[in-house]
């Protein structure tokens, strides 16, 4: 197993380094110190033909000209808040309103878009990089002054683990989830229609008409929100149900785990013969199947258009500050915050 680093660029006067972790089955995870991007995970086919199953540019520049949160780190906190504004203790709280009126994913210089300081990690079964960034107080109107640490491990299972940890000095929000948008096909071939998902998800959250949870938790059963048993994503994206065609004809949604703890999800592609077994201890995944990603840019040579890739966004309730009934995502200054979601990507071989 080995780790390579090389300069791509530089942002706001600090260098820009891609790593690239390989384990000694050829797998490859390449990302940036700028957000933690994940630009590349190449992982064979049932062919054994290795490939990148995950969307992102060749050149630095485009990330800070075109991106969509292509695998990047968002925070402080994942998702929309209603009307960029929050209570905490009786003081309320104005965060920067990217998405006027609303606040999205950590503001207008979120954990995206920021360079991590980084430390390499070499242990006797797996190699990775430890990501550090202080994010000072009042930061995009965030109160207390928060350290987190992203870790991205990779071992000879074929298992990329990602590991988030926070430390705030003051009562605060933290709700932190890797933006990667997933292809299995292999290097663009296809888009993500036929892509089939499944996980143990009975509820999902209502969206109202500016794309934020009303507090309504719907029942999946007998919709296009039903993977229980496996579903393929072009089910949201011909459905006519008022949830799927709200956001662009597909799915934008957070689907809620039906038990506490730990949770899986599995992505497939039959053509290709990849799999794709996401475990997290998250209460929740957003379901995004870039039904909004036609652009006038090109990733790795192909045209954007919608339903590219998919998002599998591990995270806390969306906009759970203004929903006291939602799992919390108040961080105070005696906790840590902590989670881990792991991606394991298997091939079937020919004749299985």
């Amino acid at each position: 197993m080995k780790i390579i680093d090389r300069l791509v660029g530089s942002h706001e006067n600090s260098p820009v380094i891609e790593y690239s972790l390989i384990n000694d089955s050829g797998m490859t995870v390449s990302f940036l110190n700028y957000g933690c991007v994940i630009t590349k995970i190449i992982v064979p086919d049932c062919h054994g033909n290795f490939e990148n199953v995950v969307l992102g540019f060749d050149e630095f520049k485009d990330y800070l000209e075109f991106s969509p949160y292509f695998g990047a780190v968002v925070g402080r906190v994942a998702g929309r808040i209603k009307d960029a504004r929050f209570e905490l203790d009786g003081k309320e709280y104005l965060l920067a309103d990217n998405e006027h009126p609303n606040h999205l994913h950590g503001g207008r210089k979120g954990f995206s878009s920021v360079v991590w300081e980084a430390e390499k990690v070499e242990e006797e079964q797996a190699v990775g990089v430890k990501f550090f960034y202080h994010s000072p107080n009042g930061e995009e109107g965030y109160p207390g002054n928060l350290d987190t640490n992203v870790t991205y491990l990779l071992n000879n299972k074929n298992e990329l683990i990602i590991t988030f940890e926070g430390k705030t000095d003051k009562k605060t929000v933290v709700n932190l989830t890797n933006h990667s948008y997933f292809n299995l096909s292999g290097n663009l071939k296809r888009d993500c229609s036929e892509h089939i998902l499944q996980l143990k998800s009975d509820r999902f959250l209502e969206l109202g008409p500016d794309l934020i949870p009303t507090g309504q938790m719907l029942g999946s059963r007998n919709t296009p929100f039903d993977f229980q048993h496996g579903r393929r994503l072009q089910a949201g994206m011909n459905s006519a149900h008022p949830q799927n065609v709200l956001v662009g004809n597909g799915y934008d949604h957070p689907l809620i785990f039906m038990k506490e703890g730990e949770n899986q999800i599995v992505l497939s592609d039959e053509e290709s013969g990849r799999t794709l077994l996401v475990t997290t201890d998250q209460p929740c995944v957003v379901l995004y199947t870039s039904n909004q990603l036609e652009g006038p840019f090109s990733i790795s040579g192909v045209p954007a258009r919608n339903y590219l890739g998919v998002c599998l966004e591990t995270q806390g309730f969306p906009d759970a500050i203004h929903h006291p009934e939602f799992p919390t995502i108040i961080l105070d200054s005696e906790e840590v915050y902590y989670s881990t979601t792991k991606y394991r990507f298997f091939a079937n071989t020919l004749g299985d």
